[in-house]
């Protein structure tokens, strides 16, 4: 096997780095700072992604030890609503229950 097919990278770089001295300006687009931007981004979904799998397992620990998920979840959507918001809401769920004859 010949070493043609290789990529050619100096000692201790990867892909990555070397395609971060290749980010440049083209078309009035700064290279290094739109890879500023992804990178962040991109940290920023992992933490997000390991954040939802640490809120998974709270909801995993309150259902065994016997609360209902569903209406733990109900409660944080109903905590973060504006109270104005959460009345009317509560109001037209109550008018509209009433109006169908479920109460």
């Amino acid at each position: 096997m010949t070493d043609n097919n290789v990529a050619a990278f100096p000692a201790g770089e990867d892909k990555e780095n070397s395609s971060e001295e290749q980010a440049k300006d083209v078309g009035g687009v700064t290279g290094q700072r739109l890879r500023a931007f992804i990178d962040r981004v991109e940290r920023l979904e992992e933490e997000k992604t390991a954040l939802a799998e640490d809120i998974k397992e709270v909801y995993g620990e309150a259902k065994a030890v016997g609360f209902d998920t569903k209406t733990i979840r109900k409660i944080i959507r109903l905590r973060k609503m504006d109270i104005d918001k959460r009345r009317e809401e509560d109001e037209l769920l109550e008018l509209y229950k009433s109006a169908i004859g479920m109460e």
